[in-house]
């Protein structure tokens, strides 16, 4: 079975990730940040690195897709591969931080990708405010995220809307504003409890919840 984190950048996942990992027993998946050797640069000079950073997202997600769809494990992952070409991509695309020969290539190499892969069996969207992304983006105080721009944050907050609004599949929705499961036990509880009577119909129709 494969559970899915979706969210901004700062919204949360990793650290829902590890919490639901730790509760259910599940095999945690973890976006590749401390060892992207395109990070920092992307940060400094967006446009000159934005295709590196897609491409090397890209890879590094459809290989943990493949092993995903190889086990018998439940794993829960941290980030989709369909934020990287629904929501970073043509975010960058759009700002005028990748070219338009850039970007349909990458385009061309995820819809083959995705011709071979399926949805993730649940799919969990932290949706984040701007205002409460910027003040977690501060408090875990990565050196290469200072450079972030409101602007590039608040395109992609909005792109993320947008693709869950139309999202086909099992879905649950938690409000990162307002829900603060990373601190606050009666909240992770909610969450849990979310989960547990969203997985009995995991296999029957999506779903869609909101928290």
């Amino acid at each position: 079975m494969h559970i899915a984190i979706a969210g901004n950048i700062g919204s949360g996942k990793t650290t829902l990730t590890k919490m639901l990992a730790a509760h259910y027993g599940w095999t945690p998946k973890f976006e590749s940040v401390d060892f992207n050797p395109y990070l920092s640069d992307f940060y400094e000079d967006m446009e000159r690195w934005s295709f590196n950073l897609q491409i090397y997202f890209l890879n590094k997600r459809f290989k943990d897709v493949v092993e995903i769809s190889r086990t018998d494990d439940v794993i829960i992952q941290d980030r989709t591969i369909y934020e990287d070409a629904r929501i970073f991509a043509p975010n960058l695309h759009d700002m005028g931080l990748m070219s338009s020969r850039d970007f349909d290539n990458y385009s061309d190499l995820f819809n083959l990708m995705m011709s071979l892969v399926g949805n993730p069996d649940l799919l969990i969207y932290l949706r984040s405010s701007i205002p409460n992304i910027v003040a977690q983006i501060q408090k875990r105080g990565r050196e290469y995220e200072k450079g972030i721009r409101i602007d590039y944050l608040t395109g992609l907050n909005e792109r993320y809307e947008n693709w869950i609004k139309d999202y086909d599949g099992n879905l649950l929705i938690i409000d990162a504003d307002n829900i603060k499961f990373g601190n606050n036990p009666e909240d992770f509880a909610k969450v849990t409890d979310m989960i547990d009577a969203q997985m009995f119909g995991l296999f029957s129709k999506p779903v869609n919840n909101n928290l």
